[in-house]
């Protein structure tokens, strides 16, 4: 993580309170410098590890966590319980790797956010600005590298992945319009038995548990573009 320059915005009526959490020192003072470069964001607590998070979250009940995805405790458990207990608490999962898997299980874990340490501070706080507002938890340069993983290119957003097939794709986008599997069945010429079946392999493939994270990953991952 590098840290660029000061940034000379007004400083915002209400600034978002962030706990750090990574049990590297080195990694918290990063992006202690890289925040400090926005006067929107104002650290209120570190911690190293799972249960330091969920104590310094109870304790600050801040409007943003920083949470390595890999330290004592493991990032993704204090995620889904610190989600239970707060779920107005947004959380970026902080990380160094971009392997899909890893995004994948940020989000089911109840994530809103994923980015990688090697982002320029300027693209650390456009992302997290854009987290705060509510845009995709997965920032443009991360998106791409997801979407070549699926499809075989580089073509962010690309129509058809490789990954499903035109079939499982045709299904996919009739979940994502509201149908049911009759509705699905019927437009497509098939039985209610295979839609569950194309069902069960898209789930598979995107690793998804029902069909709301279905189509939200999708939606997420460029797949319905």
């Amino acid at each position: 993580m590098t840290a660029g320059t000061r940034n000379t915005k007004q400083t915002p009526s209400r600034s978002v309170r962030v706990v750090v959490v990574d049990d590297h020192a080195l990694a918290r003072a990063a992006v202690r410098t890289i925040l400090g470069d926005d006067p929107l964001f104002e650290i209120v607590a570190e911690a190293a590890d799972a249960d330091g998070a969920f104590a310094a979250v109870q304790e600050h009940r801040p409007d943003l966590v920083l949470m390595d995805i890999r330290m004592p405790g493991g990032g993704l458990q204090a995620t889904r319980r610190i989600k239970a207990a707060f779920p107005q608490v947004r959380i970026v999962m902080m990380t160094v790797s971009d392997a899909p898997q890893d995004l994948f299980e940020a989000l089911r874990s109840g994530a809103q956010g994923y980015v990688l340490k090697n982002l320029e501070t300027h693209q650390w706080t456009a992302y997290l600005r854009s987290v705060m507002d509510g845009a995709t938890p997965i920032s443009d340069s991360f998106a791409e590298r997801i979407i070549h993983e699926l499809t075989g290119t580089a073509a962010l957003g690309a129509a058809v992945p490789e990954r499903l097939t035109a079939r499982e794709t045709d299904v996919l986008r009739l979940v994502a319009d509201g149908l049911t599997n009759r509705e699905i069945a019927g437009r497509l010429g098939i039985s209610q038995n295979t839609v569950k079946n194309h069902l069960k392999n898209i789930m598979a493939k995107v690793q998804a548990d029902n069909r709301t994270q279905l189509v939200r990953l999708a939606l997420e991952l460029g797949m319905l573009s």
